[in-house]
């Protein structure tokens, strides 16, 4: 019986797992065995291609409203900046109008950007964060 890449082997009244690319299937094993067939099976999973996973810049956008200290306070808070990294970063966002606070896959970009976003709101303040795919 096969599940999942996995091979369960009942031996007396139990089941053992053993990962496919480690079976070896004999002819003692093999039901459809033919007794003129000496070679045993080899039995191994092809491997499928993984590809890794797209990564998001979440970009924070400058206000003319939001405090300083609240936006470092952000950036500390839900992207684990210290004091100076995050200080640094809000100043990118002052002077130039927004700035990457950090590259993660979709899920997480998407997550911590509605974090933001929502802390922003329940504080009264209209910082925003938006994500991007990373080119």
């Amino acid at each position: 019986m096969v599940f999942a890449g996995l091979l369960f082997i009942h031996q007396k009244n139990f089941f053992s797992m053993h990962p496919m690319s480690h079976i070896r299937l004999t002819s003692e094993q093999d039901p459809s065995h033919n007794e003129d067939d000496s070679a045993g099976l080899a039995v191994q999973e092809a491997k499928p291609a993984l590809k890794a996973p797209s990564l998001y810049k979440v970009l924070m956008f400058n206000d003319d409203y939001t405090p300083m200290e609240f936006v470092v306070e952000v950036l500390e808070k839900f992207f684990s900046m210290n004091r100076e990294k995050a200080t640094q970063v809000m100043l990118v966002v002052h002077t130039q109008g927004k700035a990457v606070c950090g590259v993660f896959t979709r899920d997480i970009a998407e997550t911590k950007a509605m974090q933001v976003n929502q802390y922003a709101r329940e504080s009264q303040h209209p910082l925003l964060c938006e994500i991007e795919i990373e080119s």
